[in-house]
């Protein structure tokens, strides 16, 4: 007879009902079933509610839980994103910007386009990514990356989401407890181990000594089994990176008529950047510094200065919620009969919306590495070495975006020092100088972002690859030529065919069917 194995995940938010939901469904959570999981969630812990904003992965999550995408659009105030605009990122200048679209760059038999831009005069070429795809002129242009009619999760273009963090984990939630999860509301007191130092129990205020065979950690930076109870230190990430404080408010849209941006702007500043999303009942903004080039007082101020022109004159300021943080990361999340999902695995800063991809990957992983017999040693390590290893490589991504800025503020001096960059990185950077990056530069399984996902950060910052050596070795000019003016073509037509992005996000939110759609679809 197959023993029952129970499950334990200690704290709700994203992370929490992510990984039941996604667990449930995976194992086949049932009354008769093998494995049973209890969320437990405590009121005195909230939702952080930095990363808004999600990668495309998140549709593929949300279809395999059978969340219907109108519903939880509506339900989680969501809006579409196509991927994120750095204004003042690299000079500093008015007109300083680029684009990191989520379409990769479009194809072309032979070596692709990318040597054919690298060999145009550099003054008489487009923007790197508005040669490479029409998708920044579709997001320019605040159209949306769908029509509506073609069903759930699909487009004739890349997006994930921007949405209300508090209000995706109420619908996850939902999600959750249809599977089969059980929710119990309390606060943990104290986890008692045992003698071979697993988790035993923990002890609650509310539901006394809850005991399972597997315990995830999802209790955001309190870190409450993981770092409290098992002593697992986390791997800091400074100086890499640098920032370590946030200021985070609502406000709401100037009109309500008013074009609906369907990226994330990201506008550097003195000593970080500025994140701008637009949700669909107001704007979520932020302001991501270093304290220690920015006092906590300027960074008031800078955030102040940014809302002025968007709130009026005589509107009352919004309430600012401060956020300090370690960036960094435990390089063994799981330990034992424990494995931290989350913020308590590890943070490193909002920019790109990391954080919501790296709980899907970790659900993910430990879905299909779960240990059913008991022995988890084997699988906790592989799960310990790929997150790992995907934490290294998410810090030289984030990296390559300071490290390449020509601003001359000390925050962005002190980024550009050799001694802040990751050897790794820096070995790329000098193979980059003469060829552009490529799939062979990266193990997929280890990467949450591609080859072309350094190409857009590359050559929007201005970073120069030489080929003149190799211009000989790409011969198909004319069909380059003939490919770029097809890219410019397909973005005129989309932006005559698809709708604008607050048109479509009011026809979503005013979609109604029996049961809302229903929220699953068994």
């Amino acid at each position: 007879m197959t023993r029952t194995r129970t499950i334990l995940i200690v704290g709700g938010g994203t992370a929490g009902w992510l990984a039941a939901a996604y667990l449930a469904r995976y194992l086949g959570v049932r009354e008769d079933g093998p494995i049973r999981i209890t969320l437990l969630e405590s009121q005195d812990i909230g939702i952080v509610g930095v990363g808004e904003g999600t990668f495309p992965t998140i549709r593929g999550t949300l279809k395999f839980l059978g969340i219907d995408e109108t519903r939880f659009m509506r339900e989680t105030a969501a809006t579409f994103k196509q991927g994120i605009r750095f204004d003042r990122w690299v000079t500093g200048a008015e007109d300083d910007s680029f684009f990191h679209p989520f379409e990769a760059p479009f194809p072309m038999e032979g070596a692709g386009l990318v040597p054919y831009w690298l060999l145009q005069e550099r003054d008489a070429r487009p923007p790197f990514a508005q040669a490479m795809t029409f998708q920044p002129r579709v997001a320019e242009a605040r159209r949306a990356p769908k029509r509506g009619p073609e069903g759930d999760f699909e487009a004739p273009l890349n997006y994930a989401y921007h949405f209300d963090a508090a209000k995706a984990a109420a619908a996850l939630a939902r999600c959750a407890r249809d599977l089969g999860v059980l929710h119990l509301q309390g606060t943990v007191t104290d986890v008692m181990l045992g003698p071979d130092g697993a988790i035993d129990h923990v002890l609650t205020r509310e539901q006394g000594p809850l005991s399972a065979d597997f315990y995830l950690d999802c209790s955001g930076f309190r870190a409450e089994l993981i770092g409290r109870a098992l002593g697992v230190p986390q791997k800091p990430v400074k100086p890499i990176l640098a920032t370590d404080r946030a200021l985070s408010c609502k406000v709401p849209h100037g009109m309500p008529d008013a074009p609906l941006e369907s990226v994330t702007l990201a506008t550097a500043h003195a000593a970080g950047w500025t994140w701008d999303i637009g949700l669909e009942g107001g704007r979520g903004i932020g302001c991501v510094y270093s304290s220690d080039h920015m006092s906590d007082d300027a960074a008031e101020a800078a955030l102040r200065a940014y809302l002025a022109p968007m709130l009026g004159r005589d509107a009352a300021p919004p309430p600012l919620r401060r956020i300090a943080f370690d960036p960094g990361y435990r390089e063994t999340p799981w330990v034992k009969n424990c494995v931290a999902i989350g913020l308590s695995g590890g943070f490193l800063e909002p920019l790109e919306s990391t954080s919501v991809v790296l709980v899907e990957v970790a659900v993910g992983m430990l879905a299909e590495l779960f240990p059913h017999d008991g022995d988890w040693q084997a699988p906790a390590a592989r799960f310990n070495e790929l997150m790992t290893r995907r934490f290294e490589n998410i810090v030289a991504f984030l990296k390559l975006h300071y490290c390449l800025s020509r601003r001359e503020e000390p925050f962005w001096r002190d980024n550009r020092d050799p001694a802040t960059i990751p050897p790794g990185l820096r070995d790329l950077l000098a193979r980059w100088r003469t060829r552009p990056p490529s799939r062979f530069d990266f193990a997929l399984d280890l990467e949450a972002f591609a080859y072309f996902n350094y190409q857009y950060i590359l050559y929007g910052m201005g970073f120069e690859t030489d080929l003149s050596a190799a211009r000989g070795a790409y011969p198909d000019v004319d069909a380059a030529r003939k490919t770029f003016a097809r890219i410019q073509a397909y973005g005129d037509h989309a932006i005559r065919d698809l709708p604008a992005h607050r048109a479509l996000i009011r026809r979503l939110n005013q979609t109604s069917a029996p049961e809302d759609r229903v929220a699953l679809r068994r």
